[in-house]
């Protein structure tokens, strides 16, 4: 048997996880994650099954090689959901501290675009080797 060559963290998904709250801002972040699971950038995984602790959601959360919270507003539900599950090493981004306004924020092309780019960089310094 032979010995494994490097990390196997590096094998895992890239899993997103969307707040996807009833605010215009919670429909922009369902947006850009289901776009972000389009182009290929990560998966849009349960966030509801983390909360939950459904035992292979968890389990694949674990694994991933990267994980990115996207939160509509301030309350940061789904930052808060992965961190009561355990759940420490991912990047976070609120769509609010983009200029974004709860409530008067319609869940335009552009807004998902803005969105999905910011988070798309995030990870790639997730990759590097920061937050």
């Amino acid at each position: 048997m032979s010995e494994p060559s490097g990390c196997e963290c590096l094998s895992g998904p890239t899993l997103i996880f969307a707040c996807s709250g009833a605010a215009d801002v919670g429909e922009i972040s369902d947006l850009a994650a289901r776009k972000l699971t389009k182009d290929g950038v990560g998966k849009m995984f349960c966030l509801a099954g983390v909360g939950g602790r459904v035992g292979g959601i968890m389990d694949k959360t674990k694994a991933a090689r990267r994980v990115l919270a996207i939160d509509g507003c301030q309350l940061d539900c789904a930052r808060l959901t992965l961190e009561l599950a355990d759940i420490q090493d991912f990047s976070h981004l609120r769509i609010t501290d983009l200029g974004m306004e709860k409530g008067k924020t319609s869940a335009t092309l552009d807004a998902v675009a803005q969105v999905a780019s910011q988070a798309e960089s995030l990870l790639g310094r997730q990759v590097a080797g920061g937050k």
